[in-house]
């Protein structure tokens, strides 16, 4: 099931760019071993200091480049087909880059702590065992205790900072940061966004709880990617 934040944000890329793919899925105990055998280099450090491989990646056989990282990913494909819808208008990187991080501790960071221990009920086994394993390390409790009642009120505290942002473009242009047009923080965005849907569900109070937020506006926003949201096997 396709539900990372971060194979979204690829997915929606080349989805919204029109260009052909094929996914493999990777169970995460596997990760490494074949980011080393296609030549996928590591996107970070371990906190021991090991090289960390991580999704997404893509090969282009046109090319035969292999790219690691969403950020990577989505510049490769705005170099190498420059034909296809940008994501990057001139002069517009440094906007969207400070969107994100607004968008990254405020809306990211509470979403996180909703859905990891729905998330780890979608994995198969093994991946399960690796997930569960590695993030109670790293959050240094069990998953089930993770999320707590103030990761809502956070979350909500964020969308509405992020919707004051979208809402200095005007009526009628607030829905995408470049106000008529889909643009790499959008899809950013929408990418954590459906992360929440499909930990929840999309019949969940929570996702409900979501699109019913200022008079419908996330329902809006994310109504906007629907057609970019079929992944291609």
């Amino acid at each position: 099931m396709a539900w990372s934040p971060n194979t979204w944000k690829t997915r929606y890329t080349l989805n919204y760019k029109g260009l052909s793919y094929r996914t493999e899925w990777v169970e995460y105990p596997d990760i490494e071993a074949l980011c080393k055998k296609i030549g996928a280099p590591p996107t970070e450090k371990k906190p021991d200091g090991r090289e960390h491989y991580t999704l997404p990646v893509i090969h282009d056989p046109r090319t035969k480049a292999v790219v690691a990282g969403s950020v990577e990913i989505a510049n490769y494909l705005e170099a190498t087909y420059p034909a296809t819808p940008t994501l990057f208008p001139e002069g517009t990187r440094a906007l969207q880059h400070g969107f994100y991080m607004l968008v990254r501790p405020t809306i990211l960071s509470p979403i996180l702590n909703i859905v990891i221990a729905p998330v780890w009920q979608l994995l198969n086994p093994r991946s399960q065992e690796y997930f569960r394993e590695t993030r109670e390390v790293a959050f240094g409790k069990k998953l089930e205790e993770i999320a707590s009642a103030d990761d809502w009120a956070a979350l909500e505290d964020g969308l509405q900072r992020v919707k004051e942002c979208l809402d200095a473009n005007g009526e009628g242009k607030n829905l995408l940061l470049m106000g008529d047009r889909i643009c790499w923080a959008d899809i950013q965005l929408a990418s954590v966004l459906i992360w929440l849907r499909v930990a929840v569900g999309e019949e969940s109070e929570d996702w409900k709880r979501l699109l019913g937020l200022h008079d419908g506006r996330w329902a809006q926003f994310m109504a906007q990617f629907k057609k970019y949201e079929h992944v291609d096997i």
